[in-house]
């Protein structure tokens, strides 16, 4: 059995992928990686500065996050900076061992995503995309540093983006003390 074509060219009726009376499907959000690369990197071996601690020695490492974010030339084109400091230190008498820094960027072309979601989008989505190359470069860096490679925990960036937030609300609420009303 043929099927119906209108003279629109279209199968039963439709027109650009809708029905009579029905709404055209919002847009999808869609990300691009345009570019990423690192903007600073520095490793820091204590332990051969200084020399072999004495007694045992127990790592205890402490990874830091921060994320920044900035408009580009174009209007759906955006920036994204991840800055890594992972620190590890002796245990046992606070010693630092090394100290790793990295900041590491993101170039993105990023479409149909509301105004209201985009800065919760550039800070989530973007930095977990980058997350896999940031983790294996630490990982050298710590490697090649002399030390066993350090292999990240997976950074839950919807926490960070939660705790920042709270922050910011926190920091607006307080009032400066010779500002108090008398």
């Amino acid at each position: 059995m043929a099927e119906d074509t209108p003279q629109n060219g279209t199968p039963n009726g439709t027109q650009n992928g809708a029905t009579n009376g029905q709404a055209a499907q919002p847009v999808q959000p869609r990300m691009q990686v345009l570019a990423q690369f690192i903007r600073d990197l520095s490793f820091e071996n204590a332990v051969a500065q200084k020399g072999a601690p004495q007694g045992e020695v127990q790592p205890e490492i402490t990874v830091q996050v921060s994320l920044d974010a900035r408009k580009r030339g174009t209007e759906t084109q955006f920036e994204v900076i991840s800055k890594y400091r992972v620190t590890s230190t002796n245990k046992a008498d606070g010693a630092t061992l090394f100290l790793a820094e990295l900041d590491y960027g993101g170039v993105f072309q990023i479409d149909g995503v509301p105004q209201d979601q985009l800065h919760a989008f550039l800070m989530i989505e973007c930095p977990r995309m980058m997350f896999p190359f940031v983790r294996r470069i630490i990982s050298d860096m710590t490697r090649d540093g002399g030390f066993p490679a350090f292999n990240m925990d997976p950074v839950d960036f919807v926490a960070l983006y939660r705790q920042e937030l709270a922050r910011r609300a926190q920091a607006q609420n307080q009032v400066p003390a010779d500002q108090t009303p008398s």
